[in-house]
C-alpha cells in the first residue's frame, strides 16, 4: 500500500508548467512545510515535502493555492531517478490524488487584510464582525 496524508503550509505559490504533446497536461509543483510532532535539539521544526499535482488538480492548485495557506493532501509517494553528469540522482515526491483547503479565508488572514484595507475579499463578501448583535441588524 502506498498512501500519504499530509497537512501543512505552502512554502510558495504553486509553479505550473504544461507538458509537451497533442493534449498538454498541467503539472503543478509545490512544497508543503509539515510541522514535526516532536522536536529534538538542533533539529528543524518542519519537514519540507515536494508535491506534484497533475491535470485538473494542477490547474486547481494554480488557481486557488497561495503561499502560506494551510492545505491537506492525499497522494502516493514516488521516487524518480535520472543520470546527470554521470551521477545517479534521485527525487522523492508526493503525487497528489486529493487536495483540500484546511482553513477558511478568515483564518488564513486574507479576509482580515482585505477588511483592514477597506476592500471586499475576492469572493465579494465581507467577513462578519463577531461583535455585531442580532438587535443591531436592520432586518
Amino acid at each position: 500500500m502506498n498512501k500519504v496524508i499530509l497537512m501543512g503550509r505552502l512554502t510558495r505559490s504553486p509553479e505550473v508548467r504544461y507538458s509537451q504533446g497533442a493534449e498538454p497536461v498541467a503539472v503543478a509543483r509545490y512544497t508543503l512545510a509539515v510541522n514535526r510532532r516532536f522536536k529534538r535539539k538542533d533539529e528543524p521544526e518542519a519537514d519540507f515535502i515536494p508535491c506534484v499535482a497533475l491535470g485538473k488538480r494542477g490547474e486547481f492548485a494554480e488557481k486557488y493555492f497561495r503561499k502560506g495557506q494551510l492545505v491537506g493532501v492525499i497522494g502516493r509517494l514516488q521516487v524518480r531517478s535520472w543520470d546527470k553528469d554521470g551521477e545517479r540522482r534521485y527525487a522523492t515526491e508526493v503525487i497528489i490524488e486529493e487536495q483540500h483547503f484546511a482553513e477558511s479565508k478568515k483564518d488564513s488572514g486574507e479576509g482580515k487584510a482585505a477588511k483592514e484595507n477597506g476592500q471586499a475579499p475576492a469572493d465579494g463578501f465581507y467577513p462578519i464582525d463577531e461583535s455585531v448583535e442580532d438587535d443591531d441588524l436592520p432586518f
